[in-house]
């Protein structure tokens, strides 16, 4: 199963949306990481009473990862379960795809 084109297609899928996504969070992460240690003057500008662009940075952090889960799940659901079962039903049929 792992040398048919169906099996490569699935992890194409996947490796298309898992590698940059989790580039793109690493990046995010990082930028929040550094501008916490090295900017701490513009981290610590008061946007609304004692609400400061460090902590709205720090909560879109939670809202970056639930959104991204969410994300995946419907990417999923739509992209990858379908060759998913696809493949399994291939598999337990015994045949090649």
């Amino acid at each position: 199963m792992h040398a048919t084109p169906e099996f490569a297609e699935l992890r194409r899928r996947y490796r298309s949306f898992v590698f940059p996504a989790t580039a793109a969070f690493l990046v995010w992460y990082l930028l929040y990481v550094i501008l916490s240690n090295w900017a701490g003057g513009f981290m610590s500008i008061r946007v609304v009473g004692h609400i400061n662009v460090a902590l709205i940075f720090g909560i879109l952090q939670f809202v970056t990862t639930f959104g991204l889960a969410y994300y995946y799940a419907r990417f999923s659901a739509a992209k990858l379960d379908p060759l998913a079962r696809q493949l399994d039903a291939d598999y337990r049929k015994g045949g090649d795809a």
